[in-house]
């Protein structure tokens, strides 16, 4: 397929978003997201799609990479905004894939994956202070060094500091003082240096303008193009706009899963004047579950973020990583399809290689598997793959492999529900599902099928040890 033939790609990755905020996911959710719906509408909506872990930064390596981020020195957790980077130099990436292929690539809002910050003592800045960042120095990482020709965004979560914009590799601004920790509801902002001006408010706005106007700017070339837009929405700081407050039925965080809805609806907006619409695959989805303070709103509003799924953000039952996943190329998916098939954010990039022709080398996405047939056949049969791993917050594993999934521990692997939701209900050291009968995993078989546990902890350690086959 020469360059002028392949599609551009965009990519929404809303940041957690829970399965149970959409509409076209949750009939029962007291969101309305009319943009989202009618994308899933005109297109392809994955019912069983999942990150590769269950919070933020391993979850954003695996799609650029297409490798499980527990292949890499970070087992657990996620970074913070001054750390170094994460992606590893020599590592093939998504937009350096899609480079080989002709393409122009950018990256508009929250990176989340290490920026390697310049300092004034050439040490690594402290995770907590930055008190020796260089604002006036080229950074040397981030998303120019993992391969994308444009960026504009911010480094890490809008809770996390420094709370000010980078363009390619400059601070836009220079933070002059720090804003103190701000521990109201839906906030969780941390300490840290602040740029004048900067307003968590304005983010999503303006991250936003910035992705139409690359847009606008690139369907005038005859040059394809990949914009990988991963929003700093729902994620705390929930900050909606006052266009948007108070214009759903579930409180402030509906209010910004709206807003984040109506991103969507620009961006398609945008396609469409722009006349690239019938030449782009545009794919929203989120990168992990809903975070799990909002729990709260199952009694106050009658809203359940996870839907009919059991687990929050961090965990491994399916309400962590299970996710919307919605696919709309005109012309080449069917209007109104829904695929049943499992996937992971891993395949992207196998699917990208496809799309555009150009291989992966076998050192190079490991864990990533092409749906491309699905994309113009729902029916069509997956690239064969033994399993798909899930990683929780805590580093813990569970592996799914047909309609099983056995998970390595009890209990949800990540958050701790003490004070709410679920509990384990048994003494068994593992967990085992059948997703096909029980997708909501209120039924342990761990006891019932020994042999079945004992093929899914083999299997898992296989791949542990080597690559998914």
């Amino acid at each position: 397929m020469s360059s002028s033939n392949r599609p551009n790609i965009v990519i929404i990755l809303a940041d957690d978003l829970g399965y149970g905020d959409v509409k076209c996911c949750n009939p029962n959710s007291k969101i309305e997201t009319p943009h989202m719906d009618n994308l899933a509408y005109e297109g392809m909506l994955f019912t069983d799609a999942h990150t590769s872990s269950a919070v933020c930064t391993p979850s954003r390596y695996a799609l650029l990479t297409g490798r499980y981020c527990w292949r890499t020195p970070m087992k657990a957790g996620v970074l913070f905004g001054y750390d170094p980077d994460l992606i590893e130099p020599d590592r093939l990436t998504l937009p350096k894939l899609l480079k080989q292929a002709g393409y122009y690539t950018g990256c508009i809002g929250k990176w989340h994956l290490g920026m390697g910050l310049p300092t004034t003592d050439g040490v690594v800045a402290n995770q907590n202070e930055g008190d020796t960042i260089d604002w006036q120095a080229d950074i040397q990482g981030g998303p120019i060094g993992a391969g994308f020709d444009y960026y504009f965004g911010i480094s890490a979560s809008l809770d996390m500091p420094p709370y000010v914009y980078i363009r390619n590799r400059r601070f836009t601004d220079v933070p002059l003082h720090k804003r103190e920790r701000d521990r109201r509801p839906y906030f969780r902002n941390r300490d840290g240096w602040i740029a004048p001006g900067f307003e968590d408010e304005q983010v999503l706005p303006d991250l936003t303008n910035e992705a139409v106007h690359f847009i606008e700017e690139r369907s005038g070339t005859e040059q394809p193009f990949l914009l990988y837009f991963p929003v700093n929405s729902p994620h705390t700081p929930v900050v909606p706009t006052d266009e948007f407050k108070n214009s759903s039925g579930a409180g402030e965080y509906g209010d910004f899963v709206r807003q984040t809805d109506a991103v969507v609806g620009i961006i398609k907006e945008t396609l469409e004047r722009c006349g690239v619409a019938d030449n782009t695959l545009f794919i929203v989805t989120s990168d992990n579950g809903a975070e799990n303070i909002t729990l709260h709103l199952r009694e106050d509003y009658g809203h359940h973020p996870s839907g009919h799924l059991k687990g929050m953000k961090r965990d491994l039952w399916d309400g962590g990583h299970r996710v919307p996943f919605i696919a709309w190329w005109k012309g080449r998916i069917p209007e109104s399809s829904t695929c049943s098939k499992p996937i992971c954010l891993t395949d992207i990039i196998a699917t990208c290689a496809d799309i555009t022709g150009t291989g992966l080398p076998t050192n190079a996405g490991e864990d990533s598997f092409s749906f491309l047939s699905c994309l113009t056949d729902p029916t069509a049969p997956l690239e064969a793959r033994e399993a798909i791993v899930h990683h929780s917050f805590n580093g813990t594993l569970a592996i799914r492999s047909g309609k099983w999934k056995y998970i390595d521990c009890r209990g949800s692997g990540g958050n701790s529900y003490d004070f709410a939701a679920w509990q384990p209900s048994d003494d068994y050291p593992g967990q085992l599902y059948d997703m096909e009968a029980d997708v909501s995993e209120q039924h342990n078989l761990f006891g019932e099928h020994p042999d079945i546990v004992s093929e899914l902890r083999a299997l898992l350690e296989n791949i542990k040890a080597g690559k998914s086959g």
